[in-house]
């Protein structure tokens, strides 16, 4: 399960190291939060069917679920085992 406070410690990491690259970036939340998959991508890239769980103006947050051996994104807060962070583009609106 993914907590609502440790969400809002993601998206200050990704708000203060903004400029970092996506591989940087992933690098430094895997050595934050240990134990926590996390994948880095555009928020273009995400399906607009599916709601984010949490954003600011820098990120939106979606759950991932590894149950089974097989990555996939939900909406279950329970099942979820990481994030899916999905940079925004400078130009969007919060």
């Amino acid at each position: 399960m993914i907590e609502a406070v440790m969400m809002a410690n993601v998206m200050d990491t990704v708000a203060q190291h903004a400029t970092d690259l996506g591989d940087v970036l992933v690098t430094r939340l895997r050595a934050d939060f240990p134990g926590v998959h996390f994948s880095v991508c555009s928020d273009d890239d995400m399906p607009p069917r599916l709601a984010p769980v949490a954003g600011n103006g820098f990120c939106r947050l979606y759950y991932v679920d590894s149950a089974n051996h097989c990555l996939r994104l939900t909406s279950d807060a329970e099942a979820a085992t990481g994030l899916v962070v999905a940079l925004r583009d400078w130009d969007d609106e919060a």
